[in-house]
């Protein structure tokens, strides 16, 4: 898939930066851990995921920005009173945008995801009534995705789940069912079927067997030739498990890995 992405869903799980965001207008990304759609100058909107501090418009998107100017400063021109500190003289992207606008119906996420950013497009976003509506990876998920909506099969996409103590796993889906989980991956290109990426997935997917958790994977072949099959599959490893279980505890799963500590704290 062509990346049109140039909008960027961040985290906003601060009261005071909230309010820098709607009295200042800007808001700050650390440079070392800063996503791709900023360093290559693509990004022309911001919006924020607010977390549970919000409450009412906890876990959801309702904010937004139109870009005015990007620069890169010292966190200490960008809080001259704050006490030196470890980070004083980091380096942080400062994103500067018009008034904050506000969605007429805000993207909400039904089960509270963790995350911290998520690139997308502009239309995906003016469309998406959801946070699973927002990614912009992959047609084949995108097409996937169409089908257990069209089948209401509710599935998180993107989940990083934690491997180990600084290793992650991307779950291109995950089903969360009664009696074990499910993983569905769409084996869309060549580098699953090079030796060292089907090393890894034999790897991965019998960690996952290890920890529970189910593993489907669809080629391209699969889910553009015979999809309605590829989805009964699914469906039927559904019922084999007990069928959807719509309270989960997403502890362990986050929509980005945690490599540095530049936004600690996200979620208490």
């Amino acid at each position: 898939m062509e990346n049109n992405n140039t909008v960027l869903i961040a985290l906003m799980n601060s009261k005071i930066d909230f309010e820098i965001a709607k009295t200042e207008r800007w808001y700050r990304i650390p440079v070392k851990s800063a996503p791709p759609i900023l360093k290559q100058g693509k990004l022309k909107i911001i919006a924020f995921y607010q977390t549970k501090i919000f409450v009412n418009e906890k876990y959801s998107i309702s904010y937004y920005g139109i870009v005015d100017k990007i620069s890169i400063v010292k966190r200490k021109e960008l809080f001259p009173e704050e006490v030196q500190n470890s980070k004083t003289d980091n380096d942080y992207y400062k994103i500067e945008f018009l008034p904050l606008l506000k969605l007429e119906n805000p993207i909400i996420s039904k089960r509270g995801r963790l995350l911290v950013f998520i690139p997308t497009s502009k239309e995906k976003f003016f469309k998406a009534r959801e946070l699973n509506h927002l990614f912009n990876d992959s047609k084949l998920e995108d097409i996937l995705w169409g089908k257990f909506e069209e089948r209401k099969i509710a599935a998180e996409r993107q989940l990083y789940y934690k491997a180990g103590e600084n290793n992650w796993f991307i779950l291109d889906f995950a089903v969360f069912c009664k009696t074990r989980n499910i993983n569905i991956e769409c084996d869309g290109d060549k580098y699953h079927t090079e030796k060292p990426a089907v090393q890894y997935d034999k790897n991965r997917n019998n960690f996952l067997e290890s920890k529970g958790w189910s593993v489907l994977r669809f080629t391209t072949e699969n889910l553009t030739k015979d999809l309605n099959k590829s989805v009964n599959i699914v469906c039927e490893t559904i019922n084999k498990y007990g069928g959807v279980q719509d309270e989960v505890d997403l502890e362990n799963y986050h929509f980005i890995r945690r490599d540095d500590d530049s936004q600690l704290l996200l979620f208490d």
